[in-house]
């Protein structure tokens, strides 16, 4: 991945939810990287605890579709979609004939995917054709 990639200013926090914990923090490990505020959790109940609580806005939640707890992936798509309807969700699977006809505020991603896949994927929904090529500071 380019490690000179910045993705745009996000106004709120990303919510990433993979029970794989290995996953969840290489996703939250690259996301914070290029530049965005992240949380993981490893099911969607807590995530949505979380995004009902906080007084910190979510700006894009990231959700794999098999999860433990109560609410899977596409469920909770449907629950952020009822809340707040401008918000972009990411499902990740690896059954891919399982997500068609999504809403346009909702992506699939592939598993596999790559974590060029997963940024670039995040910048577009995020402000579609702004990525930045900004030099992190170090």
């Amino acid at each position: 991945m380019d490690v000179n990639f910045r993705l745009p200013p996000i106004n709120g926090e990303i919510v990433i939810v993979e029970d794989e914990s290995l996953l969840r923090e290489l996703m939250r490990e690259t996301l914070s990287e290029v530049g965005a505020e992240c949380v993981a959790f490893s099911n969607a109940d807590d995530a949505l605890i979380h995004m009902l609580a906080s007084d910190t806005r979510c700006a894009l939640i990231i959700a794999a579709h098999g999860l433990p707890g109560q609410i899977q992936g596409a469920e909770l798509a449907e629950l952020v979609r009822g809340r707040w309807p401008e918000m972009p969700v990411v499902i990740t699977s690896g059954w891919t004939d399982t997500f068609i006809g999504l809403p346009a505020t909702t992506q699939f991603l592939a598993k596999p995917w790559s974590l060029e896949g997963l940024v670039m994927t995040v910048a577009n929904l995020l402000q579609p054709g702004v990525p930045s090529t900004d030099t992190p500071k170090h």
